[in-house]
C-alpha cells in the first residue's frame, strides 16, 4: 500500500480511537470502589436524608406520571391466587402520535425528533444516586408482623403503586410434590414459619436451603454500621427478601457490575419459579449455575458488588459444598404456576381447551410477532443473551441521575407463568403485558395491527 493510501487510511482510524477515547474518559467514574469511612455522624445522615425524603418521592411520583397512566385497569384475567392482572397500553405517547405512526417510523426518525415514548426509556431507582435495596410497603409490614424487623428506609420508598405488582403472598408449587399444588398455604415463608411449613415435605439438605433462604445477613443498606439506611440496627435482609416465596414481590435495587453510578441498572426482582431449567442466572451478568447465582448474591450484590465494603458490613461467606448446595438444591424445586391449556409435548396451547384469540395469539407469537426466535422452547425461554439495540431510537440523556445509555445484551427470561410476574424487562419500565407488546412491536419492528397485539396478550396470559 502506497504511503498517500496509509495515511488516508490510518488518520480516520486515528481519529474514531481518539473519540471513542474521549468518550470514555468522559463517561469513566472517578473511582471503583465505595466509600468506607464516614465522615458524618449516623444522627445528622439521618437527619438530613429523612428531610429529603419527601421531596425525592415527589420527583420519581412525577416522572412516573409523565411516562404513565397510573390507575387501576383491572382485566379479567387473574394471577393464581385471585389478584387481577392490570390491563391496556399504560405507556404515554408524545402528543400527536399514535402506535400505528411510530411503527412506520424508523429508528432514526424516532430519535431525530424525540418521539420514541419516555415509559421506554430506562427506568431510574427511586432515588438513583443512592441506590439499594428498597422494597413495597405490605412486604415491610408482614415482616414486621412476623419477625420484628424493619425494612423501612429512612431516605426513601417504593415507586410503583401496588396494583402493577405481583400478588402477596405468592404461590410455592413444588417440582417434587405436583399434587400438593400450592405448599404456600397463603402465608409468606419466613423463618417464623418455614419448619410448620415444610417439614414433612422437604428432605433435610433442603430444608436446610430453605433456613438459609429466609434468614437474615447484612446488606449494604441494612446491617449495623453507621452508614446503614434503617434507623435501627439490622440483621440484613434474606434472599426471600426480594423472591418471596421463591417469586418475587418486584423489590428494586441497582446492578452491581456497572460503574460508575449514574450508568448503573435499575433491577426488577425476577422470579426464581423454573431456574432448575433455566442456564443463565442475572439479567445481564450470564451466571452459569444457580450455585454461582447463589453465592454472588451474598458475597457481591448484596453490597453492590463491592467486596471491601462487604467486609466492613459483615458479608456472609457461605461454604459452597453444603450452605450453597442446599440453598441451590431448594430453588431448584421452584416451579410455575399450573398452565392447563398447555400440552405437554411441546408446550403449546391444547386446541380443544384454547379460544380463538388465544389460538390466533400464538400464531402471532410463532409467526410474524417473532417472539419465537428467542422465547423458543417449552420454558418460552432460549437460555442465551440478546442485545435489543433500543439506544438507536433516543439520544443520551440524563433523568433523575439515570443515564440512558446501551443496556447491551439482556437475558431472555421465561415466559412460562409471565402473568404473574409483572413489572416487566429487567429495570421493571414496562407496567403490563400490553406495554411489553407494543415495545417489542416497535423494537423489532414487527407491525402488528392492533388486533394481533391483543391475540399475543392473550395467548402470554396462559403460558
Amino acid at each position: 500500500m502506497k504511503k498517500e493510501n496509509l495515511t488516508r487510511f490510518f488518520l480516520p482510524v486515528f481519529a474514531l480511537s481518539l473519540l471513542s477515547n474521549a468518550v470514555m474518559a468522559k463517561d469513566k467514574g472517578k473511582t471503583s470502589y465505595l466509600k468506607v469511612d464516614s465522615t458524618e455522624s449516623f444522627d445528622s445522615v439521618v437527619k438530613r436524608m429523612s428531610k429529603e425524603k419527601p421531596a425525592l418521592a415527589k420527583r420519581q411520583k412525577a416522572l412516573l406520571e409523565e411516562r404513565y397512566d397510573l390507575s387501576s385497569k383491572e382485566s379479567n384475567s387473574k394471577m393464581f391466587r385471585g389478584k387481577a392482572i392490570q390491563s391496556g397500553v399504560r405507556v404515554k405517547l408524545p402528543k400527536g402520535v399514535t402506535w400505528e405512526k411510530l411503527s412506520e417510523m424508523t429508528p432514526e426518525e424516532i430519535r431525530k425528533k424525540g418521539l420514541f415514548p419516555k415509559g421506554f426509556l430506562p427506568l431510574p431507582h427511586p432515588n438513583h444516586p443512592e441506590g439499594g435495596m428498597v422494597f413495597p410497603q405490605f412486604h415491610i409490614d408482614e415482616i414486621k408482623k412476623q419477625n420484628k424487623r424493619d425494612l423501612t428506609r429512612y431516605d426513601l420508598e417504593y415507586d410503583l403503586p401496588d396494583h402493577f405488582l405481583p400478588e402477596f403472598p405468592p404461590a410455592i408449587f413444588l417440582t417434587t410434590r405436583p399434587d400438593l399444588g400450592d405448599v404456600s398455604q397463603g402465608k409468606v415463608v419466613t423463618l417464623a414459619n418455614y419448619f410448620e411449613l415444610f417439614n414433612g415435605i422437604l428432605n433435610p439438605k433442603q430444608l436446610e436451603g430453605l433456613r438459609l433462604l429466609v434468614t437474615p445477613f447484612p446488606q449494604q443498606q441494612f446491617n449495623a454500621t453507621d452508614d446503614r439506611r434503617s434507623v435501627e440496627a439490622s440483621q440484613g435482609v434474606t434472599c426471600f427478601e426480594c423472591h418471596v416465596n421463591g417469586h418475587t414481590n418486584a423489590a428494586t435495587h441497582l446492578v452491581g457490575d456497572i460503574r460508575p453510578q449514574e450508568f448503573r441498572n435499575r433491577i426488577d426482582t425476577p422470579t426464581l419459579r423454573g431456574v432448575n431449567q433455566q442456564r443463565l442466572f442475572g439479567s445481564q451478568r450470564a451466571l452459569k449455575t444457580i450455585e454461582d447465582f447463589t453465592e454472588f448474591e451474598q458475597r457481591a450484590a448484596y453490597f453492590d458488588g463491592d467486596p471491601v465494603i462487604a467486609t466492613k458490613k459483615g458479608v456472609n461467606v457461605l461454604e459452597r459444598g453444603s450452605q450453597v448446595h442446599f440453598m441451590s438444591e431448594f430453588e431448584s424445586l421452584l416451579d410455575f404456576p399450573p398452565a392447563p391449556k398447555l400440552n405437554v409435548v411441546d408446550g403449546k396451547l391444547d386446541p380443544s381447551k384454547a379460544s380463538e384469540a388465544e389460538l390466533r395469539g400464538q400464531e402471532v407469537f410463532f409467526g410474524k410477532g417473532q417472539c419465537f426466535q428467542c422465547h423458543n422452547t417449552s420454558l418460552y425461554s432460549d437460555n442465551l443473551m440478546h442485545d435489543l439495540r433500543a439506544e438507536r431510537f433516543f439520544d443520551k440523556q440524563t433523568i433523575n441521575g439515570r443515564t440512558t445509555k446501551a443496556d447491551g445484551p439482556i437475558k431472555t427470561f421465561p415466559l412460562r407463568g409471565i402473568k404473574e410476574s409483572p413489572p416487566y424487562l429487567h429495570d421493571g419500565r414496562l407496567l403490563t403485558l400490553e406495554d411489553t407488546v407494543e415495545y417489542f412491536n416497535l423494537i423489532l419492528g414487527t407491525k402488528l395491527s392492533q388486533d394481533e397485539k391483543s391475540d399475543l396478550v392473550e395467548f402470554m396470559k396462559v403460558l
